[in-house]
């Protein structure tokens, strides 16, 4: 059943609404909880899940329960990007007054929404649910974590950690529940009944998000497109792509999907990739890969996240030791080149342009097709081609010298916002584009009082005089 089509039973639709209750009381226990108590609570919830000892037993059981990526990056997820994610809030403002502007004399004042209903994919079972926890009760929330099915006792785990930290702090447990039977019916419920929908997974899914009648944030699919130009350190840009590419095989929308070289340095390129663990599939290669990777024009769940080497070894490709991922030379976009679109493996397109026109303009091409609005990067030191790249480029992000998977949702090396849930704007049918946090799980009233001086509508003069003498 389609998840925009997907209705619960009787028996569903009482079990959410019990679920719905629970969250709903325990977020009217710490609704007027102050700064400091708010920040104890995801301060606990973190250490709860991140402490050495229990971040390992996370990401093996992840790995385990899933058979998705590999215990060196759900390890990093779990150990270190909840940290990350703590410190990126820990001192934010998001309880009382959030800004006094004094020009408008208005002042805004933060609210909770009530109950959160997140959805989270089974590619990112091990943080995605702390870190989105710990958005929500930074903004007073209480949330609902419904995992893929594939992730249903890993989301468990998480959660009951998270529930323990709480309880120890004295707030209600209830303010993280895990949907234990997760199905498409009954997260279809959760979105009707919560008060605002957190949406991480796939287009389908989104979709239902949108279309439920709760407000919703959802983010689009991935298909990262990562250009090196003429002035780019080739060994810098071939060991980030590299990191990029293989970061818990490739589970993140966010991994290297196409790289796009000029033509001056493809052939330095591709020799410093190979060095990387890169291995260039000839024209047999990648019909046997284009075979395995998608069935019926969908990829195949079997593939997602898993080693080069089991990839070599179900399409019969002689892989030789040491090569981590798989590089397809690919020309075009669109559905007559499946490997322009997002492939959820190890496994990049690469493509040879003239310049950075030319990188513009396959990027946008490739996006078209799949991954519109998400994010894109570049490799290079030239701020004329960086910029140009920018403004010509329908993306929400742009990654300037960084491996673009453990970057754009944030990372220790740049200032953006850390979150694994990445809004697409408009080009995604995303309704943000943000790096969403919880200052979208918030309401804010505006308190507005009058100006020290009332404003004066200028003449039309000087209104309109640039204007008035075409309308004469």
């Amino acid at each position: 059943m389609a998840a925009e089509t997907a209705v619960a039973t009787t028996e569903e639709a009482l079990l959410v609404q019990s679920l719905i209750a629970r969250s709903r009381a325990a977020q009217a226990q710490i609704a007027n909880y102050s700064q400091e108590q708010v920040d104890e609570l995801i301060t606990a919830m973190v250490w709860s899940v991140a402490r050495q000892d229990v971040a390992e037993k996370i990401a093996k059981f992840t790995v385990e329960e899933t058979q998705l990526g590999n215990y060196d990056g759900k390890f990093l997820k779990i150990f270190k990007k909840t940290r990350a994610a703590l410190f990126d809030i820990i001192n934010d403002k998001s309880v009382g007054i959030l800004e006094d502007d004094k020009e408008r004399n208005i002042v805004k004042i933060a609210k909770p929404v009530g109950v959160i209903g997140a959805l989270t994919p089974c590619t990112n079972p091990e943080a995605t649910p702390v870190i989105k926890a710990i958005s929500a009760i930074k903004g007073r929330n209480s949330i609902i974590v419904a995992p893929h099915p594939r992730s249903k006792l890993t989301n468990k785990m998480i959660c009951d950690l998270m529930r323990g930290a709480l309880k120890a702090c004295g707030a209600p447990e209830d303010l993280v529940i895990s949907m234990d039977s997760p199905s498409m019916e009954g997260t279809a419920e959760l979105m009707k009944q919560c008060d605002r929908i957190l949406a991480t997974g796939g287009a389908p899914m989104v979709k239902s998000a949108y279309s439920s009648g709760t407000p919703a944030l959802g983010v689009g699919a991935g298909n990262a497109v990562i250009t090196v130009d003429d002035t780019a350190d080739l060994d810098e840009a071939a060991e980030k792509i590299r990191i990029s590419k293989t970061l818990d095989l490739a589970a993140s929308c966010s991994s290297d999907n196409a790289v796009i070289a000029f033509e001056s340095n493809v052939d330095a390129l591709l020799e410093k990739l190979q060095a990387q663990g890169g291995y260039i599939c000839n024209a047999e290669e990648k019909a046997k890969l284009q075979s395995i990777i998608w069935e019926d024009g969908h990829i195949a769940a079997r593939i997602v996240a898993q080693p080069a080497s089991v990839l070599a070894e179900m399409s019969g490709i002689d892989l030789p030791e040491g090569k981590t991922f798989l590089i397809v030379p690919e020309t075009g976009a669109g559905p007559d080149y499946p490997f322009s679109g997002e492939k959820m493996s190890v496994v990049m397109a690469f493509y040879t342009v003239k310049d950075i026109d030319g990188a513009i303009a396959m990027t946008n091409e490739i996006q078209a097709y799949q991954g519109q609005g998400h994010s894109c990067g570049i490799y290079s030191y030239s701020d004329e081609n960086i910029m140009k790249f920018a403004y010509a480029t329908k993306t929400s992000r742009v990654m300037v010298n960084q491996p673009q998977a453990p970057s754009n949702s944030g990372n220790l090396w740049n200032g953006m916002r850390q979150t694994f849930s990445l809004g697409c704007g408009s080009w995604g049918n995303n309704s943000t584009n943000n790096n969403i946090t919880w200052r979208d799980l918030i309401n804010e009233t505006w308190v507005s009082k009058p100006l020290a001086v009332t404003k004066v509508i200028p003449s039309d003069e000087e209104l309109f005089g640039k204007v008035m003498d075409k309308f004469q």
